[in-house]
């Protein structure tokens, strides 16, 4: 149409100001999503809660970070997501840090081999969706008590264009063995929970009028460890250093792969949103709003999984 207008690209001199703000992420590692997004938090003044399983990892986020934001306002929280016990024990310790405005659920793990929690869950499955649908629900009264008139409290999945090559949801029961394990398969079918659990906690929240809003995120292809982390065990050494420097060779930063999610955190954006890069096939570029696949879209099978997670994890919510 003539004159119409269309809404300037985001950019990282978008990021509002985030002082007095409490925002948890998880998964912090540096060099990954979690440490780029954290870091642009902080320098924009939040209260950047660090989530994650090793301590001395932690702290090495909090050196990097303070390398670059010498007052950056930090803390640790430690967080396994693969046992629902481990969840459970760090939501006990979040109830120290008062309101949460911002959960970010960054953390994964990616195609590793079958691995068996000791909840009987598949570790894919349990690190990427169960975990963190336990860990929101036992966050939530925090959350709701940071909502202000106008400004409700947040909740971002952060998951992957690999949701796409799921041949269906994960319905079926979460603890059965499988006779054919396909890691990529089942990696795809964490990343669509993500976005499954993403409408799910959406609706719910609006129909029961909780201050909570849900939008999801995915960084296209972004040059971290994740995937050398998932193949070996580790991101370096061997051919697990030759498979990280080829991903990191070919992809975009991490740090660009973070601005999905900092758009979807911080944006003036309604719920169910859905963030991705704007170039090719969504790999990289600056973020805009976007779609999943049809299956994403499934308002059943959102259902179907969240009733299946609150068997799972023994919480119900909102």
């Amino acid at each position: 149409m003539s004159g119409a207008r269309t809404a300037p690209a985001w950019s990282l001199a978008a990021l509002p100001d985030q002082t007095g703000r409490t925002i948890v992420v998880t998964g912090p590692s540096v060099g990954g999503l979690g440490h780029y997004t954290a870091l642009e938090l902080a320098r924009r003044g939040a209260r950047v809660v660090l989530a994650g399983r090793t301590p001395a990892k932690l702290e090495e986020t909090v050196a990097a970070v303070r390398g670059e934001v010498p007052d950056a306002d930090l803390t640790t929280l430690r967080l396994d997501l693969a046992s629902l016990a481990a969840v459970r024990e760090a939501a006990a310790q979040a109830a120290d840090l008062g309101p949460i405005h911002v959960l970010i659920n960054n953390a994964g793990v990616m195609a590793t081999k079958r691995t068996v929690t000791a909840d009987g869950l598949d570790l894919q499955l349990a690190t990427n969706h169960f975990g963190p649908f336990l860990l929101t629900g036992l966050l939530l009264p925090q959350l709701i008590a940071a909502a202000t008139d106008g400004a409700p409290a947040r909740v971002v999945a952060v998951a992957s264009q690999m949701h796409r090559i799921a041949s269906s949801a994960p319905l079926g029961d979460p603890t059965r063995r499988p006779r054919l394990y396909r890691k990529w398969n089942t990696y795809g079918q964490s990343k669509l929970a993500n976005l499954l659990f993403t409408a799910e906690l959406e609706r719910r929240c609006a129909a029961a009028d909780v201050p909570v809003r849900a939008l999801a995120a995915h960084p296209g292809f972004a040059g971290t460890h994740l995937a050398a982390n998932g193949q070996y065990g580790r991101a370096s050494g061997g051919i697990a250093s030759v498979l990280d420097a080829g991903i990191r060779a070919i992809a975009q930063p991490a740090a660009a792969g973070a601005w999905p999610t900092l758009m979807a955190a911080t944006d003036d954006l309604p719920g169910g949103t859905y963030v991705g890069p704007s170039g090719l096939a969504e790999f990289s570029g600056v973020p805009q709003v976007t779609t999943g696949n049809r299956i994403a879209r499934d308002p059943d099978a959102a259902r179907r999984l969240w009733e299946i997670s609150e068997r799972t994890t023994g919480l119900r919510y909102p």
